[in-house]
């Protein structure tokens, strides 16, 4: 079943009714594409589907649709919102490849349960899936709009994995990877609905720019919840960052404020954190409150998230605007 973290007023009712009947087709598209004889592969794409958790791609993918002037939900959207879906869904698992992660969405994870060799292969079949489904409506934009931006995720984790440990990395770089491994796809997710609504070139491009700043925020969101988050709320794995030496936001900005020696100490710390220590993470975590670090990740995400409803101006206003709008304001308040 399908998670919200929308509290959406009575006015969208009928908008949100429509949304969720589009998403129900979206769950049986995607259900269709992957469906195989092999019981082995079938029993792992079952499993996949409890993966299922907040659909923000594929509702992104409709509501762009519906805001650019759309009558309903086509069978184009219904298909695009699954490509992008499967492609996301393949990032999840081999997500939690290269972090080791045991627990998504409060059930255990492909790798954990099958082993890293069947995760990768399925992370791949995904991928395929999702290629194979992108044909079936004849778009050689909307086919070259996925493959460009799978290549763009697979890059973004590329570089995040180059700097695993590297205290060197600046913000300039933690952006470039987000911009990449969430933003991109969100982005496309956006434009592709708008495309095939057959808005001009000017309002495709302006929905882009908005899942794109929607995305950063969502994933600055996203590392918050890692850092301070609870597993049994959040619904996975937490802490993962620290483990695998990734350095986020909030660790980032607290570092630019220390003198060498703080600095030096801090690693330290930080370091300990993540080799397991709980009571290191707890002080670090601890830290990264009281210096304000986290209220300040906070903030930067919440001037992403305006400068991505300024972009929703190009749509024309309704329904649909208005529910784009509502999700962008909920990113940033969400506790899953």
């Amino acid at each position: 079943m399908t998670q919200t973290f929308l509290d959406v007023p009575p006015e969208l009712g009928p908008i949100q009714m429509m949304l969720g009947e589009g998403l129900l087709r979206v769950e049986q598209r995607f259900d269709e594409q992957l469906a195989s004889e092999l019981l082995p592969v079938e029993r792992l794409c079952a499993h996949v589907e409890r993966y299922r958790g907040k659909m923000l791609r594929p509702a992104l993918v409709m509501l762009s649709g519906l805001a650019c002037g759309a009558s309903g939900i086509s069978e184009e959207h219904v298909t695009i919102a699954a490509v992008c879906e499967m492609v996301h869904m393949a990032t999840l698992v081999h997500d939690d490849v290269l972090d080791e992660a045991e627990n998504r969405r409060r059930g255990r994870t492909v790798n954990h349960l099958y082993g890293n060799e069947a995760a990768v292969i399925l992370g791949d079949y995904l991928i395929a899936g999702a290629y194979h489904l992108c044909t079936s409506i004849g778009s050689v934009e909307a086919a070259r709009a996925i493959g460009e931006v799978s290549m763009t995720l697979c890059g973004g984790e590329l570089l995040q994995l180059h700097y695993r440990d590297d205290y060197s990395l600046d913000e300039a770089t933690y952006f470039a990877i987000l911009e990449r491994k969430t933003a991109a796809l969100i982005g496309v997710s956006c434009r592709l609905g708008a495309q095939l609504a057959g808005a001009a070139p000017a309002v495709q491009e302006a929905l882009d720019r908005f899942g794109r700043r929607l995305g950063v925020a969502f994933q600055i969101q996203d590392d918050l919840l890692d850092l301070l988050g609870e597993e049994r709320v959040v619904g996975k794995s937490v802490g993962k960052d620290l483990e695998k030496g990734k350095l986020t936001l909030p660790v980032l900005l607290h570092l630019g404020h220390l003198d060498p020696g703080e600095r030096g100490s801090f690693l330290e710390l930080l370091e300990r954190a993540g080799e397991g220590d709980a009571a290191a993470a707890g002080e670090l975590r601890d830290r990264l409150v009281s210096s304000g670090a986290v209220e300040a990740a906070r903030a930067r995400a919440r001037t992403l998230v305006e400068e991505a409803r300024e972009g929703l101006r190009a749509a024309p206003r309704g329904p649909a605007r208005e529910m784009l709008d509502l999700m962008a304001r909920a990113v940033v308040e969400r506790r899953y």
